[in-house]
């Protein structure tokens, strides 16, 4: 599992950012239902999860692949055109749970952002391998 931390620049009012963030779910729905970008099933019930939104916070969740990482780069490439907003890509993280730190620096490399290591804090909380190895 790859875990990407994206922010975005705002500098608008809250209406736009809302009209953005839905956009970009329904985006991402697009890319999954086409296999560009592969979810992840979580727990015992196999919810299918692919990102998570607060305030101007993204968090995608996919497969550990060159594909899903390219993929991801023109999606939200598309969504920076379609919005008029800009992904903050010196502020985002990526990180993986069970792959090679050489993989997660070659996709930090494709996404231009810098790479982040378990445990780690978002928002506070403390994210650690133990708890995000659950999913499959």
């Amino acid at each position: 599992m790859v875990m990407v931390i994206f922010n975005m620049i705002i500098g608008v009012i809250w209406f736009r950012l809302t009209a953005a963030a839905e956009g970009l779910v329904g985006v991402s729905r697009k890319a999954t239902k086409k296999s560009l970008i592969k979810e992840l099933e979580v727990g015992y019930k196999k919810v299918k999860v692919n990102m998570l939104q607060f305030a101007d916070n993204t968090l995608f969740f996919c497969d550990a692949s060159i594909k899903s990482m390219y993929n991801l780069k023109v999606l939200l490439n598309y969504f920076e055109i379609a919005f008029g907003l800009k992904v903050n890509f010196s502020k985002s993280r990526i990180g993986g749970v069970g792959i090679d730190q050489n993989v997660i620096l070659r996709f930090a490399s494709i996404l231009n952002c810098e790479m982040t290591k378990t445990p780690f804090k978002y928002m506070g909380m403390p994210k650690e391998k133990r708890v995000l190895g659950r999913c499959s």
